[in-house]
């Protein structure tokens, strides 16, 4: 594990270019070990201005601008995702091409995972490769192989064509990773050779991907020309479509989310909408009221529903907090574009 000191070197290089308001800050120290959310603010491109908020669903506290209070540095350019895997958070810092990996309870930069273009999603296999994550890349047409012991690269998988890689979901021994951008596929990874083996044709830009408990593969695909956006169900064994739902026209469905049983889907389409698994019509969970709803969360341990909304894209920005039934129970105020949630277990 390389030392602090040199992994902040290295992140000052990175972002070196961008546009720095102030100097060096003091470091903050943090010690929040209780069950939170980290909400990352994406920030506007090339603005340099991504931001982490820490969220305690119990107290209600609100922290904002965390990596940089913790680390006295700023977090870079369009902080994409956040998972957290054995006590280890790592945050996806898409423009700036980093991956940063932090203590959840101090927000200290720990590790850096580097050589990547522009990263998307970390995903962590399943056992017995727990110490290996998949990274995607939004203009590197292969799947970056991480060894977590060091935080390298030990592999890349080509994506035999497709520039692009997005979000992914691992069932059994294969992985499935929607290609986004300009493209209509499912890619199919076997975990044991680390290739692809095989893709599956659904609509055009599959924007997000999601795996229920029951082997159902569930994708969000945009609309193009006369062509509707669309929901699909795919089963994940036999790699056929068993059912496409009609979306409204016009609208641009995303950020497919699972409760913690992993049996209702939320996703939005405008409205925030919302389908257990096993209906047959999705019904609006969150009705469209002029907000632009960017971001959606699902507390795996309540059920409850954190919505983003990212106002203008300039502003700072809102979550709401639902009930699963939705009623209101909070709102925050955080940093701009507030686009992904990351529940600390």
């Amino acid at each position: 594990m390389r030392g602090i000191r040199h992994i902040a070197a290295c992140a000052a290089l990175l972002l070196t270019g961008a546009c720095m308001d102030y100097g060096p800050l003091d470091e903050e120290a943090f010690d929040l070990s209780g069950r939170g959310l980290f909400i990352t603010c994406e920030g506007n491109f090339t603005s340099d201005n991504a931001t982490l908020t820490y969220y305690d669903p119990a107290t209600r506290r609100v922290e904002n601008e965390v990596f940089l209070r913790a680390n006295g540095m700023k977090l870079g350019d369009v902080a994409q995702s956040m998972t957290i895997r054995d006590g280890r958070g790592y945050v996806v810092v898409n423009n700036s091409g980093v991956v940063y990996e932090i203590d959840p309870s101090t927000f200290r930069v720990t590790g850096l995972i580097e050589g990547v273009v522009s990263p998307r999603y970390l995903r962590f296999l399943d056992a017995p490769n727990d110490t290996t994550a998949y990274l995607t890349d939004l203009y590197d047409p292969h799947i970056a192989v991480i060894d977590t012991r060091n935080n390298r690269i030990r592999n890349r998988i080509p994506t035999n064509g497709h520039s692009s890689t997005e979000q992914l979901v691992q069932w059994g021994e294969e992985v499935f990773v929607n290609c986004w951008s300009y493209d209509s596929k499912l890619l199919v990874v076997d975990t044991r050779c680390e290739r692809v083996v095989d893709s599956i044709e659904v609509g055009w830009q599959p924007s997000s991907i999601a795996l229920d408990r029951y082997g159902k593969l569930w994708v969000a695909c945009e609309s193009v020309n006369s062509a509707s956006p669309e929901l699909r169900r795919i089963d994940a064994a036999t790699r056929t479509t068993e059912r496409i739902f009609s979306l409204p026209p016009g609208s641009k469905p995303s950020q497919l989310t699972l409760n913690g049983a992993r049996d209702t889907l939320y996703f939005i389409c405008r409205d925030v909408w919302r389908l257990p698994v096993g209906r047959e019509t999705p019904e609006i969970f969150l009705p469209y009221a002029g907000t632009i709803y960017y971001g959606l969360g699902v507390d795996p341990a309540t059920s409850e529903v954190y919505v983003a909304d990212a106002v203008d894209y300039v502003q700072h920005g809102a979550v709401y907090r639902f009930t699963a039934r939705g009623a209101a129970v909070d709102t925050l105020r955080v940093g701009i574009t507030p686009g992904s949630f990351c529940f600390n277990p």
